[in-house]
């Protein structure tokens, strides 16, 4: 589904003037709903790569990744539409969340995964995503008109959520996380349930669900900072965690007494992860500084979190980042250059360090650089504006005019777009328009 088609739906189903029914897989009852399976899928499949880069990428180590996405795929098995196609894995941003995007990508943030105890935990945060897919919650909100900034390119939500303000824009970064829908706490009712229930269909004690309770409703008490984005779009409260304890007292007491945990199993297979648990809090707390705009207490804590874990790709790209939004070019380079020398599968570590060399005025590095990630990630208009500034600084005039008239054809204002059109005005490509 194209940018202007997704907004015609939107703006129908905001105005009210246009009407489409479909049956709930999970109720059973007809609902509201403009959104097709099928655009579900599509846009799933267009935006959450985006999401995942903008997490820092999947876990490294792949059999945590395969330990996670087995996990899910039982539990989606369970579920009420077992054939979407569900993929669960782990994302290597610090901060506490997990999302589902409407096709059933689901990704858990390393800053939940070291908090979780039990296999069942994990299985009940997990199903709680699954919960919102099977549910249609995304695309609920989409046919009432409340997610139309989906496809407008904003930006300002993960920025200000993030802590680099406007250097997202700056990055040429789509600010994916903006992408994620904010959920009411009815949805999130149904998303608990529906986990538990899902859960148990698995094989796991629903204990793990009020251990999942638990560690939100304490980290929405004492720690918002790292949590600030889970909380924006997962709201929390003690009705949630009293719930979780009468259900699983009540409707599954059964479960509760005779079904495991699996806490060994899930610490014989997250090992590696909490063996980083030290330099991933620093790099929290980090975090937490850099949207409070402590910059400088921010690299110090970034600097301890590397002298931990030197590899550490989300580290060293955070590092990067922060060195950038205080003008130190040179040095966010490096740290870019670093970390894409350590997950070069990753896009990120590209663009940022394709960004960082054309400040340098390494246009062709740079060039490569942007070029790669564009393979790696294809779609990102922002991308296209930077090659084709690479370009006409290389001297490569025609392609640079191609590049921004690309770039014109999808983004029509801002900076970029007004830097682009005159160019083409000056060079002859384009007529002036006459106002």
């Amino acid at each position: 589904m194209d940018r202007r088609r997704f907004l015609q739906i939107s703006t129908m189903a905001a105005l009210g003037t246009a009407t489409g029914c479909a049956t709930n897989p999970v109720t059973g009852q007809r609902q509201l709903m403009l959104v097709s399976e099928e655009q579900e899928i599509a846009i799933d499949r267009e935006r959450a790569p985006f999401q995942f880069s903008e997490d820092y990428g999947p876990l490294q180590k792949q059999h945590l990744n395969n330990y996670i996405n087995g996990v899910g795929l039982g539990l989606a098995s369970k579920s009420h539409r077992p054939h979407m196609p569900y993929s669960f894995r782990g994302v290597n941003a610090v901060y506490i969340n997990a999302y589902a995007f409407p096709g059933g990508s689901i990704a858990a943030t390393r800053g939940i995964l070291i908090e979780l105890e039990t296999e069942a935990a994990l299985a009940a945060l997990l199903g709680h995503e699954i919960g919102h897919v099977n549910a249609r919650h995304t695309a609920e909100q989409m046919s009432k008109g409340m997610l139309a900034q989906l496809f407008v390119g904003g930006a300002s939500i993960v920025a200000s959520a993030y802590g680099y303000g406007d250097l997202t824009q700056q990055l040429g970064m789509l600010g994916a996380g903006a992408l994620l829908a904010k959920y009411s706490r009815d949805n999130e009712r149904e998303a608990d349930a529906l986990g538990m229930e899902y859960m148990v269909r698995a094989g796991y004690n629903p204990k793990g669900m009020i251990e999942l309770m638990e560690l939100l409703l304490r980290q929405s008490r004492h720690n918002i900072g790292p949590a600030q984005l889970l909380f924006a779009t997962h709201p929390m409260s003690q009705e949630r965690y009293d719930t979780a304890v009468q259900r699983a007292g009540t409707k599954y007491a059964n479960a509760m007494s005779s079904l495991p945990l699996y806490r060994e199993r899930f610490m014989d297979n997250m090992a590696p992860l909490r063996a980083k648990k030290r330099p991933i809090k620093l790099f929290q707390q980090a975090h937490t500084r850099l949207m409070h705009k402590k910059v400088k207490e921010a690299e110090t804590l970034f600097k301890k979190g590397l002298k931990l874990a030197p590899d550490d790709y989300a580290g060293l790209l955070m590092m990067a980042k922060c060195q950038l939004v205080q003008d130190h070019v040179r040095e966010g380079y490096v740290y870019a250059r670093e970390a894409n020398r350590v997950y070069p599968e990753e896009p990120q570590s590209y663009l940022i360090k394709g960004v960082a060399g054309l400040k340098l005025k390494r246009f062709e590095e740079a060039y490569q650089d942007l070029d790669k990630y564009d393979r790696l990630l294809p779609g990102n208009p922002n991308v296209t504006f930077y090659k084709g500034f690479a370009l006409e600084h290389m001297g490569k005039r025609d392609e640079a005019a191609r590049a921004y008239y690309n770039y014109l054809q999808r983004v029509r204002r801002g900076q970029r777009a007004r830097y682009a059109y005159s160019r083409l005005v000056q060079w002859g490509y384009l007529r002036r328009q006459q106002r």
